[in-house]
């Protein structure tokens, strides 16, 4: 039986992840996420979630590696995550009133077919008006720094959610509803 491989020491994913009742192990990616500015976000996460899964791939045998990336895109921004205190500030005013996207790339590969897909899903967020008090108060509680936007809509930063158009479990982080039918795929049934 092929082992499954998370590409990824995230929290999130590994959570998102044991929702499907696989067992799995964890082995983080050792690249260094580098934008390339030519790509739209779809492309951007698409070739981080690839480069992750590759990067994880080529150190195992008889494995099923999943990898993903999670990026926020709001006026022609992609958002990380956010370096400090003041770039998380940044961030948290120009979601405020907006409607942005929340991609995720994902990638599976089988290490010894050397089967890949790349796939990658689109949420949008429409995000309430947020006051000069609320982005400093939520700063201080949430610490937002691992996570890209600088929020996170199934922790404390659901308060400024006001609705959601596509997959939430993709805009957390790694999307299960894709990942279950890839996964069928490469002969991973979850049910």
């Amino acid at each position: 039986m092929r082992q499954i491989i998370l590409a990824s020491q995230s929290p999130r994913r590994k959570q998102l992840l044991k929702l499907l009742g696989l067992d799995f192990k964890s082995i983080p990616s050792e690249i260094e996420e580098k934008l390339n500015p030519r790509y739209q976000p779809r492309r951007q996460v698409e070739v981080l979630s690839l480069e992750k899964a590759q990067d994880v791939a080529k150190k195992l045998q008889n494995s099923i590696v999943i990898a993903a990336d999670t990026m926020v895109f709001v006026e022609g921004e992609i958002m990380g995550k956010p370096k400090d205190v003041q770039d998380a500030k940044r961030m948290l005013k120009k979601l405020s009133g907006t409607k942005h996207s929340i991609v995720t790339g994902l990638t599976l590969i089988d290490t010894e077919t050397k089967k890949t897909v790349t796939k990658s899903v689109e949420t949008y967020v429409w995000f309430k008006k947020l006051n000069d008090k609320e982005i400093k108060s939520f700063i201080q509680k949430e610490k937002p720094f691992d996570k890209a936007g600088a929020y996170a809509m199934h922790e404390l930063g659901a308060i400024f959610v006001e609705k959601i158009e596509g997959d939430f479990f993709g805009a957390v982080g790694l999307p299960l509803h894709l990942l279950a039918k890839e996964l069928k795929k490469f002969g991973v049934v979850v049910l």
